[in-house]
């Protein structure tokens, strides 16, 4: 097996043209996520693990690429998800012929092995398909050379080891990687195999079996969603969040980097990390539900965090618990408006909201009966943290500068009434007690004279988090919830869209996207408040805020219907089903 550095990693690939980002459909199995253009291109893929680099980077600029698809490229693209899963199929019409390809990440998953299946299949007709498949670890930096072993092709380099087969006529090109081609007619299919691991593996890659296993553990994790509003949206939403969900517990933020929020204005960051944040939304969307695998994993990664790190609680993690590091650029172009930065610098604030949510959702276990010894640990050390620290400015959900922001202390509020309502004696009375206090405190900084939350202690400004709060029944009653409510939309919103807040001296929608995490929480707190048909319309309004695939990224550029941001956004994915949970009429959570 040989392998090299490849110094012309900077130079795009030229086979792997952009596209907009609504076309990409994502494959993932809890550990990592291959990213999938329409013309059945794999151009993005980290192995092994989410935060690892990537092998395929051509998303972002680099070199690597996995790619089937008919010869003929007069051809129209489509695809779909199975229900329930994140196996996808995409579709190609020509004028003879239809084709599929059946693909998804294999699981069960493991952290230090992936295996990627393709299954072709000619539905009518008979047709050329072509193969090309370059893997190049180290974003490009490095190349695998395969060579041919009976028929399948292995190859190592940067500590991974591939085994690929269902090519063995495959041709090695040097500086492109393997390229084949084979005829299929009408009913006939063809599989191939992509292993990448970090040990030498003997397993045979069996492809009905590895369908098989895959097929039977989607099936097992992706519960019923028919009695919700937009059934299948929702089973799609769990699907995305078990696909973003690693055998740790810890669920990234979203399965790429640098996909810029806004062209060419520095705003593109790196979510292949687990923020807790994020993840005790798609706990209490899922604890909304029911009890069920994704709320216990939720639980048990966030309890780690805190009582490992306690006052020094970071908002982002890897997804096996280590700090995120620094951000760092590459010497890649970069998808097209943005950069080609890796790390966070997110991951080292304190953020006070983190803890109010953290004791919201184990509050939701314990009404499940799902909390546990750890987390009901975990809970006190986080009622201590805030004690100590809720009078600090912090950066606040946005990760902007260090403010007092309203919405972190509402969310604390949130979490420990919600505690107050599960713990027993003295537990209980002291998180009510300290509830109090923050919200007396709150209210006097942060609270106008017609009880609408101002954004922050020293702006009167909207702020669309503040609805979060309101969504959740706190502080109670109405409190300020349809005054603020009622100011938000008045004042944020754009042809059924929701932004975050104002930037002072441009419109709307040429300062950011529409924010669909905000547009769903819309929808919630107009649930919370009475106006189920308000709630209905901002729900459907904000769910055609995808791309074919229905998947969601961060924000909508409203005028151009195009997606903004890195995807698929898991916090986006989680509101909408929490939306479509309590709009199928589930009693909210007192």
């Amino acid at each position: 097996m040989s392998h090299g550095a490849d110094r012309s990693a900077a130079e795009p690939d030229a086979s792997c043209p952009p596209w907009a980002l609504r076309e990409y459909a994502v494959l993932a199995d809890g550990e990592r996520g291959a990213v999938l253009d329409p013309r059945g291109r794999i151009v993005w893929l980290c192995a092994p693990r989410w935060h690892d680099d990537a092998v395929f980077s051509a998303l972002i600029g680099g070199t690597g690429h996995f790619t089937v698809g008919p010869v003929d490229r007069r051809n129209v693209w489509g695809g779909y998800y199975e229900e329930g899963t994140l196996i996808r199929v995409s579709r190609w019409l020509t004028s003879g012929c239809v084709i599929e390809c059946r693909e998804a990440l294999a699981l069960p998953a493991r952290p230090d092995r992936l295996v990627l299946l393709r299954r072709m299949r000619m539905v009518r007709g008979e047709a050329r398909l072509r193969m090309g498949l370059d893997v190049r670890p180290g974003f490009g930096e490095r190349r695998m050379d395969p060579r041919r072993e009976g028929g399948t092709w292995t190859a190592g380099a940067a500590g991974l080891r591939m085994r690929f087969t269902g090519a063995p006529d495959a041709v090695l090109r040097p500086g492109v990687g393997l390229a084949g081609e084979f005829r299929l007619r009408e009913e006939q299919t063809h599989d191939l195999v992509l292993e990448l691991s970090e040990g030498v593996e003997r397993e045979p890659l069996d492809a009905d079996a590895l369908w098989r296993a895959t097929e039977r553990e989607w099936d097992r994790a992706v519960p019923d969603c028919s009695r919700l509003a937009a059934p299948r949206d929702a089973r799609h939403a769990y699907a995305v969040l078990r696909g973003l969900t690693s055998t740790s517990g810890g669920m990234v933020a979203a399965a790429t980097t640098s996909l810029p929020e806004r062209a060419n204005r520095g705003r593109n960051y790196d979510y292949r990390f687990a923020w807790l944040r994020d993840q005790c939304y798609a706990g209490l969307a899922v604890a909304a539900h029911g009890p069920h695998e994704l709320l216990d994993d939720a639980v048990r990664f966030v309890a780690e965090r805190v009582l490992t790190d306690g006052d020094g609680l970071r908002p982002a993690y890897t997804v096996d618990g280590r700090p995120v590091g620094a951000q760092r650029t590459l010497r890649l172009p970069g998808y097209p408006g943005g950069d080609d930065h890796v790390g966070n610098d997110a991951g080292a604030q304190f953020q006070l909201d983190t803890f109010g949510e953290v004791l919201q959702l184990f509050a939701a276990a314990a009404a499940h009966d799902r909390l546990g010894e750890d987390a009901e640990r975990a809970a006190a050390v986080a009622v201590d943290v805030v004690e100590r620290h809720w009078l600090r400015p912090d950066a606040g959900l946005w990760e902007l500068e260090d403010r007092w922001w309203t919405h972190s202390r509402l969310s604390v509020v949130c979490g420990l009434r919600r505690m107050a309502a599960v713990l027993p004696g003295p537990a209980g009375r002291r998180c009510g007690e300290l509830a109090g206090t923050v919200l007396r405190e709150t209210r006097r900084r942060c609270a106008g004279a017609d009880g609408r939350w101002y954004r922050a202690a020293d702006d009167d400004g909207p702020e669309a988090a503040l609805l979060m709060p309101v969504a959740r029944g706190c502080p109670g009653g109405d409190d300020g919830g349809a005054a603020t409510r009622a100011y938000v939309e008045s004042r944020l919103t754009e042809d059924g869209y929701l932004y975050r807040f104002e930037h002072p001296g441009v419109p709307l929608g040429e300062a950011e996207g529409a924010f669909l995490l905000c547009g769903f929480t819309m929808a919630l707190a107009a649930e919370r408040l009475g106006d189920r048909v308000g709630a209905f319309r901002w729900f459907e309004r904000t769910r055609a805020a995808c791309g074919p695939p229905g998947l969601f990224a961060e924000e909508y550029d409203v005028r151009q219907r195009q997606l903004r941001g890195n995807l698929p956004q898991a916090f986006v994915h989680a509101l909408l089903l929490e939306c479509a949970v309590r709009l199928g009429g589930v009693p909210a959570l007192p």
